[in-house]
């Protein structure tokens, strides 16, 4: 599959809700929510951290905060679809740990990912998926409290799978970061994706 031809019709966004006013300085710097988007029957749910500001001039890839619908920006919406395609993903669910764009690009708080975790909880309890791939430290801290289970690093914890209640968590490197630190963990793109098809195949 070829992901710059993924296309998001509008019934392909999971909603759950039409507002969310849990964080007033997220709702100020948001321009849409974010929801999941994608089967929620899938084998594989994504966890991203965040919404970007998004890119208005893009023709399709504008971003989350934009589009209202996960991971379709042009740049790590790209990427990470890009990478399960050749892990050999052919359809996944997509969503973040928080909904909605922090300003500046910034790291969400701890306290707005506690206040988007009760939507991440009832995504994967909709599509109960075999395994849920968190990219990025924020985001597998996110799916790592739902157990009431800190994050002990990051780095240590990519590609290893975690058995969790609601399916085997793969930590993900968040795609924007991912050439800078594949080569540090001692990877090139191309073992990248073969042990993430590797692990996803267990």
């Amino acid at each position: 599959m070829d992901p710059s031809e993924v296309s998001y019709p509008d019934d392909a966004v999971y909603r759950l809700a039409d507002d969310c006013r849990r964080c007033p300085t997220l709702c100020e710097s948001r321009t849409r929510i974010s929801w999941g988007t994608g089967p929620t029957d899938a084998d594989v749910v994504v966890v991203g951290e965040a919404p970007a500001a998004g890119t208005p001039e893009a023709d399709r890839w504008q971003g989350g905060n934009l589009t209202g619908a996960a991971y379709t920006s042009r740049a790590s919406g790209r990427k990470v679809r890009a990478l399960l395609a050749d892990a050999g993903v052919s359809a996944a669910y997509y969503t973040n740990a928080v909904k909605c764009h922090p300003p500046e690009n910034r790291d969400p708080t701890a306290d707005e990912r506690a206040n988007c975790r009760p939507w991440l909880e009832r995504e994967l309890e909709t599509v109960n998926p075999a395994a849920v791939l968190p990219t990025g430290k924020h985001a597998t801290q996110s799916v790592f409290a739902l157990v009431g289970r800190e994050l002990d690093g990051f780095l240590e914890r990519v590609l290893e799978p975690v058995e969790m209640p609601f399916g085997r968590v793969v930590p993900l490197i968040h795609p924007s970061y991912q050439e800078v630190w594949l080569s540090r963990l001692d990877h090139t793109r191309e073992s990248y994706v073969a042990a993430l098809a590797e692990v996803l195949s267990r």
